[in-house]
């Protein structure tokens, strides 16, 4: 029995979920400890196929390893047959009905207490999950894992609520005007990532909370902490069938999908061909559809920053340490990180010197050896990728590579953040995305800012992220608008990673994705089918209209 909602309830403050720093000591990082070593004690975990709430354990069986020790396995999980997918689609849309029209307060309050849980009962697992599964270290995996998927259930909620508050300015006499926001006809299939177990949760989550169901696939290389976060969604009381649980083999689990006449949205981070693929997949398949599939998605970036010649000695030391960071943390396994460097050939001896300085500090080693700031690439398809990517430069006679180089995967898949200089701003290294630790300089003639700007923008498909780096305003201002469209979050005297959910809203234009903006409103309104409701109070005299008059 759908119950009563008898006042307009208001959300609780939001904000961002506050930090913690794990060091040395402190209690958070005797508790991080001790959880990592309780993991890895109990591995491998069992990650079942859920539908309906039931919990599949039969069927082919695949391992998620530890990649900075690939002869550990994490966890067995059992692949979705295209039986199951049926069989999830048919349920998701059964409990649809009750979902869909069950207060929007209630809803939120599942979303709520699911951050509430992960901020504190759930914080330590959820961060070792992440980090023996995605080889994240530490900070890596408190700024996903702990604060930004709470970030993103929490200001959804907000955005929500706002959304939901927008109605018709204005009623005629006798009218009242009025707009309601309901979910998609039919299911929201989404696909995600190894990289960040915050943005698993916000592709399942995000359309989820505004009325639709949901079927979750996530990446084999992240099973193990998305299922513990399907779980923690379960435990603070989402219905049954509202989000189907199903890894498995990418390609037949989306053949089956986009098969279905209810598939009605497709969201999506990933890699562009992939994205590509579905998206021509989706458009064979349009007229089988009962309504036109929304495709909201983020995909890859070619990222840079670009120094300009303004910046003096103490502004290149800081552009040289937020390129270290940018281009190295999580070992560039974000869509964001810094791959590609712009230095005027003023400034590019100094900009050495800086940049090797801190290199020279990096060390590389397991995330749970809290002292490294770089761990292993994700799996041996990225180990292999990288890597060859290294070698091209080290035989490219343009290039040179200043720093790093070094691939080791007899334990894990462990690359040496790398540095390369290059004469082509087209070599492969500077137009590719490698999506690994390795950061490309060019240095370009001083007088010719305005023409790099246009050259940067011009080498690659994408427009994800990217760096302005100067002094004065007026350079300031003029580098803004000269890369106004070469990436869809733009950071000045900043490295380009690290948005933040309420703050910077995320998502890149032409081949990096949609640009739909997760972490924002704008990302909500993608998940909705608005109906303009006008309903009259007062009868008609008569057909007539005064025009008809002589």
């Amino acid at each position: 029995m759908q119950a009563a909602q008898l006042a307009t309830f208001r959300l609780p403050s939001i904000d961002n979920e506050p930090m913690r720093n794990y060091p040395p000591g402190s209690q958070d990082r005797i508790k991080l400890e001790a959880t990592l070593k309780e993991m890895q004690e109990a591995g491998p975990f069992e990650v079942p196929v859920v539908i309906n709430g039931q919990k599949i354990e039969d069927g082919n069986v695949a391992e998620q390893v530890m990649p900075a020790n690939h002869k550990t396995v994490l966890a067995r999980y059992r692949e979705a047959t295209p039986a199951q997918i049926d069989q999830a689609i048919a349920g998701a849309l059964a409990a649809k009905e009750a979902w869909e029209v069950m207060p929007f307060s209630e809803r939120a309050a599942v979303f709520l207490k699911a951050a509430d849980l992960i901020a504190h009962k759930y914080r330590y697992k959820l961060m070792a999950a992440t980090m023996l599964g995605q080889g994240k270290n530490a900070w890596q995996a408190e700024i996903d894992s702990a604060a930004e998927i709470c970030d993103f259930f929490r200001f959804n909620c907000k955005y929500a609520e706002e959304m939901y508050a927008q109605q018709p300015p204005k009623n005629s006499a006798g009218v009242w005007n009025r707009s309601e926001y309901r979910p998609l006809d039919g299911f929201v299939f989404a696909v995600s990532p190894f990289n960040f177990t915050a943005i698993g949760g916000n592709l399942a989550g995000a359309p989820a909370l505004m009325g639709n169901v949901v079927l979750w696939k996530p990446s084999p290389s992240a099973v193990y902490s998305n299922y513990i976060v399907f779980e923690i969604l379960r435990e603070a009381g989402l219905p049954d069938g509202v989000i189907q649980f199903v890894p498995g083999p990418a390609p037949e689990i989306c053949e089956r999908v986009l098969a279905s006449p209810d598939f009605a949205s497709l969201h999506f981070t990933g890699s562009t061909h992939v994205f590509k693929k579905l998206w021509k997949d989706i458009a064979l398949n349009m007229d089988t559809y009962k309504s036109y599939p929304r495709i909201v998605g983020e995909t890859g970036g070619k990222n840079f920053h670009m120094i300009h010649p303004s910046l003096e000695a103490d502004d290149l030391r800081q552009a040289a340490i937020q390129t270290i960071r940018g281009a190295f943390e999580y070992q560039g396994q974000k869509c964001s990180a810094c791959s590609r460097v712009y230095v005027p050939d003023t400034h590019f001896p100094q900009f050495k010197k800086f940049i090797l300085e801190e290199h020279a500090k990096l060390t590389v080693g397991a995330p749970t050896e809290f002292q490294h700031f770089v761990g292993p690439v994700i799996n041996r398809n990225a180990f292999d990728k990288v890597k060859g990517y290294i070698n091209g430069a080290k035989t490219n006679e343009n290039c040179e590579v200043l720093a790093g180089g070094k691939c080791d995967d007899s334990i894990g898949y462990y690359i040496h953040p790398t540095i390369i200089v290059t004469k082509d701003p087209k070599s492969p290294t500077m137009t590719e995305e490698i999506f690994g630790p390795v950061v490309t300089i060019y240095v370009y003639g001083s007088s010719d800012f305005k023409q790099t700007c246009k050259l940067l923008e011009e080498t690659t498909p994408y427009a994800l992220t990217g760096s302005l780096f100067a002094r004065d305003r007026a350079s300031i201002i003029e580098g803004t608008q000269l890369l106004r469209h070469a990436a869809g979050n733009f950071y000045i005297n900043d490295k380009c990673t690290g948005a933040v959910v309420g703050q910077q809203p995320f998502g890149g234009g032409k081949a990096s994705g949609t640009n739909d903006k997760a972490g924002s409103y704008t990302l909500l309104t993608r998940f909705v089918s608005a109906r303009s409701i006008k309903e009259n109070f007062l009868p008609l005299e008569g057909f007539s209209y005064p025009s008809n008059l002589v």
